[in-house]
Formats: structure tokens, sequence, C-alpha cells
């Protein structure tokens, strides 16, 4: 005989992801200030910047985790991309926040023309890559709003080809991106008691011999 075990994951395990994502915002929101001009350039946002990307890697694995069942292997190919290319940003923004500040305008020229300049694209375009998968598999398999996906697809552009872009729309990325990870962090929250159960599982029951 068998009974049926629901296993479910722990609730407050998607909260943590979430908050994460809403961490990740308010940075996202405090360095388009800072790009802006409306706050001053300080220690305080240049050691924040990273952590950005930090826990935006929280953020994806919370989403992966929600839709896993759903999406398949296409949220999986989006959501290993994107952890990876996040993680590559983290150094890329301590480049940008605590290195080239500090450094003569020749010597970063320098640097760019270098291998750092093909690192610093190549993670941006991985980064755009991993948010296109990604964005795609929850459009078609997910119940994540349809706006949503577009809006953080939208806002990724900019910030993935800085380089291209004015200033002025990289800022309205920053600004997109930061709405579009809260609207994903509260659909988190909204969405755990509904999809964040697992898979019900059996164990064999002991068996009693009778004598």
């Amino acid at each position: 005989m068998f009974s049926t075990i629901n296993v479910y994951l722990p609730a407050v395990l998607i909260k943590i992801f979430a908050i994460a994502g809403f961490l990740s915002a308010a940075i996202l929101l405090v360095n388009a200030a800072k790009r802006a001009g409306i706050i001053p350039t300080s220690p305080f946002t240049q050691l924040a910047a990273p952590i950005a990307q930090l826990a935006a890697i929280g953020l994806v694995i919370g989403i992966y985790v929600l839709v896993s069942r759903q999406a398949g292997a296409l949220a999986a190919a989006g959501a290993v991309i994107s952890v990876v290319a996040l993680a590559g940003l983290v150094g890329v923004e301590f480049v940008l926040n605590l290195v080239f500040p500090y450094v003569e305008p020749g010597v970063i020229a320098a640097l760019r023309a270098g291998p750092l300049g093909i690192a610093l694209t190549a993670v941006s375009l991985l980064f755009l890559l991993g948010t296109v998968v990604f964005m795609l598999a929850l459009w078609r398999s997910s119940s994540v709003p349809k706006a949503l996906v577009v809006l953080y697809t939208a806002s990724v552009i900019p910030i993935a080809l800085r380089t291209v872009f004015p200033e002025t729309v990289l800022q309205l990325g920053l600004v997109g991106l930061a709405v579009a990870i809260t609207w994903l962090a509260i659909w988190m929250l909204s969405n755990v008691p509904e999809i964040a159960g697992g898979t019900p599982v059996q164990e064999p029951e002991a068996t009693v011999t009778q004598a």
C-alpha cells in the first residue's frame, strides 16, 4: 500500500526571491537618478550598483521555479543564460562604477579598445539574448501579464546596447526595467499559493507482518 504525500516548495523561499526583485528595482531607480543628476554620485551609489544584478539573479531563479512546469525547456535555457549574463554584469558594474571613475579618459579608451571592451560587449549581448529567450517562454507558457513581458524586454534593449542609444533612452530603460521587475515581484507573491506546489510523490507504507 502507498500513501500520497504532497511536497510543497516553501512559500518563504519565493518571498525571498521576490524581495530580491524589489531590491534590484530600487537600486536600478537609484542608478537612473544618479545618471540623470537627480542624486549625486557617492561611494554608496557606486557600491550599490552591482547589487542590482546580484539581486536580479534571485528574481530570475524565483520566476523559473514558479513557471518551470508550464514553460519547460525554453524557460530553463532562458533562465540559465540570464543568470550567467547577470553574473557577468556584476563584474561590468564593478568596472563602470569602481574603476572607470578613477581612471583617465585615455586609459578608459585604451581598455575599451582591448579585451575588456570585447568582454563588456559579449556580456551585454548575452544579457539581451537571455532576456529575449526567458521572456518568450513567459509569453508563451505562463500567466505572467503580456504587458509586463513587453515592458521588461523593451527596457532591457537600451541597457544591453547602451553604447548605441542616447543617455536619455538608457535612463528610461533603467526606470522601465525597475517597474517591470517590481511588477514581476508582485506577480510572484500573488501566485505563490497557486503555483508553488510540488508534485505528489508516493512513499511505501511500512508493512506489518501478521504472526
